[in-house]
């Protein structure tokens, strides 16, 4: 049996056992995992580091910016600073509009961000507005999420976009001009419009970061405290990236300092930092009380750190078993424009690997020999498998499970919000890319 159909079946099994026979996610991922391990070839005696590996993997990128986000999303929505944001946005926007108000917030939040941050700190704001306002969560989340993923799959300074514009020589900045220009559409179509179908989708209990009624002995934050440390990541990382990239010749010490606080991790820590005190402390709540909503923040988010850890012992799987590499050699003959065969390359790369990130900079290290005998536009092609990586988001992505547990929906409503809108997302995506090849 061929490698591609023992993932293939993986995969398929996967999805049986978390959608008919109602087995936990992680478990089923574990289990999955060690199947796919034996049956793709893998020594019996590495697998056990493979299940560590992949949790590790996980816990080391992911744990701590998750947990943070959820201290901080607690906080904001125990404090009132959530319902005032919320009473803002209404405001600006009307619930009419309030759907192009997310959008545009989740695209200004998601360049400067990582997805995984944005998705945490933008979280509580959605299920504010949801729960305050009894308006559909898909509804008024999905355009926020779109602008979201197109951030972290297109443009700098994310980590995929910023390394396929090195691997190919591309130009920063010209990246980051048409990459905006692409994905406007993109994100209109799969945010806004698509979204206007998902109204029927019922999601489940999502009070994790409802807003509650502040009690009478504390004080409720004021609108600029609220903004201000809601978005206190935001600002950070883009300070952190300016410098980063525009502060030429600092010196070492101030380059060690620089990369300690743009790290996610250390951004998020100030962040829960100073919110302990601007919407605890100041506002008259003990240490002890502040330190119980944190506790409870990371009860909420306990399953949901498990389950993605699972997605990422089946990635580590399917990376040790070459799986990637030979996908990629198998379709770097097919008759097509490099454009679309990059895109296609990280999609199907996306489909069995689950990570943006590894199927972008697999596909990109493919498709160098092509570009250096081919007129096709590197900032082109930067954004063509920037797109592909998008594609076909599914049971083994870490997003599609943030996504489908936090906002507790069944397996078949997020593949027929999350997992579409993914597609929309790449596809239209792509299509902007080559319609800029047409003038470029």
């Amino acid at each position: 049996m061929t490698p591609i159909i023992i993932i293939i079946i993986s995969l398929l099994i996967l999805i049986f056992l978390v959608a008919y026979y109602k087995v936990d996610a992680f478990f089923a991922f574990v289990l999955v995992s060690v199947g796919a391990a034996l049956c793709l070839g893998i020594p019996v005696q590495d697998i056990p580091d493979i299940l560590n590996k992949g949790v590790g993997n996980i816990y080391r990128s992911m744990a701590l910016i998750i947990i943070f986000g959820a201290m901080l999303g607690k906080l904001v929505a125990e404090s009132g600073a959530a319902k005032k944001i919320a009473n803002v946005m209404i405001g600006a926007f009307g619930t009419k509009h309030i759907q192009w108000g997310m959008m545009l917030t989740g695209f200004v939040v998601g360049i400067p961000l990582f997805y995984d941050i944005g998705f945490v700190i933008l979280v509580p704001i959605i299920f504010s507005i949801v729960n305050q306002y009894k308006m559909p969560a898909i509804y008024i989340g999905m355009p926020m999420l779109a602008a979201l993923s197109v951030a972290h799959g297109f443009l700098p300074p994310h980590p995929s976009p910023v390394a396929l514009v090195s691997m190919f020589e591309a130009n920063m900045g010209m990246t980051l001009i048409l990459g905006l220009i692409a994905c406007i559409p993109a994100i209109i179509i799969a945010g806004p419009l698509f979204s206007k179908s998902l109204k029927s989708i019922k999601t489940g209990n999502v009070d994790m970061f409802t807003a509650k009624e502040v009690s009478s002995e504390f004080r409720v934050p004021g609108k600029l405290n609220s903004f201000l440390t809601a978005t206190l990541p935001v600002f950070l990382l883009i300070i952190t990236t300016i410098l980063t990239q525009f502060v030429p010749n600092l010196s070492e010490p101030a380059q060690h300092i620089l990369s300690f606080f743009s790290s996610p991790t250390i951004v998020m820590l100030i962040a829960v930092v100073v919110a302990t005190y601007t919407l605890g402390i100041k506002q008259g709540r003990s240490i002890k009380q502040i330190m119980d909503i944190y506790v409870q923040a990371c009860k909420d988010i306990a399953m949901i750190i498990l389950i993605v850890a699972g997605s990422g012992i089946f990635k580590v799987v399917m990376e040790e078993s070459g799986v990637s590499l030979l996908l990629a050699n198998a379709m770097e003959t097919l008759p097509v424009h490099p454009l679309i065969l990059g895109w296609l390359m990280a999609s199907i790369i996306r489909a069995m690997v689950g990570s943006a990130t590894v199927a972008a900079l697999t596909a990109a290290s493919v498709m160098m020999p092509l570009i250096a005998v081919s007129n096709v536009n590197p900032n082109l092609m930067v954004l063509a498998i920037g797109a592909g990586s998008l594609m076909f988001s599914h049971v083994n992505d870490s997003g599609f499970w943030l996504y489908k547990e936090y906002f507790n929906l069944s397996m078949k409503d997020t593949f027929k919000s999350w997992s579409v809108m993914q597609i929309l997302v790449s596809v239209v995506g792509l299509s902007g890319v080559l319609i800029l090849n047409l003038f470029i």
